[in-house]
Order: C-alpha cells, then structure tokens, then sequence
C-alpha cells in the first residue's frame, strides 16, 4: 500500500462520512463509528510511513495498527 492508496482511502471515507452526516440516522450511528476509527487507523499508518521514511527506513515496515492502538493515543 501507497502513501497515494492511504490518502484514497482518507479521501473515501471523509466523503462517506460527510454523506452520512448530511442525513444522518439512528442506524447510521455504528457505521460513523467504524468510519472514525478506520481514518484514525489510516492516519496514524501514514504518519508511521513518513516517519519511517524521514529516517532512512522502509515505509513498507509501517503496519496498520489496531483499533484498541490508536484510540487510546492521548492528543
């Protein structure tokens, strides 16, 4: 997966969640639930692949972190 791939897929679930949100429904919760850990998971993956690269390493060792990973990170 590319940088390129991940902000796709960034791109992607921002405009679902923008969709849902217009019209927003009871059922709809659990999916927007889902969309804002799956971004989370893509930004941190991204942050990893540029940090990784700033510092001479591969960004193909980046792996995609768990739910439980990246929401407990403190902002």
């Amino acid at each position: 997966m590319t940088d390129d791939d991940i902000l796709a897929r960034i791109n992607a679930l921002v405009y679902e969640e923008k969709v849902l949100r217009e019209h927003e429904t009871p059922d709809d919760v659990e999916r927007l639930a889902t969309i804002e850990v799956a971004l989370d998971q893509c930004w941190d993956l991204l942050r990893q692949r540029r940090a990784l690269r700033e510092f001479g390493r591969d960004p193909a060792d980046a792996a995609l972190r768990n739910s439980d990973v990246v929401e407990n990170y403190e902002q």
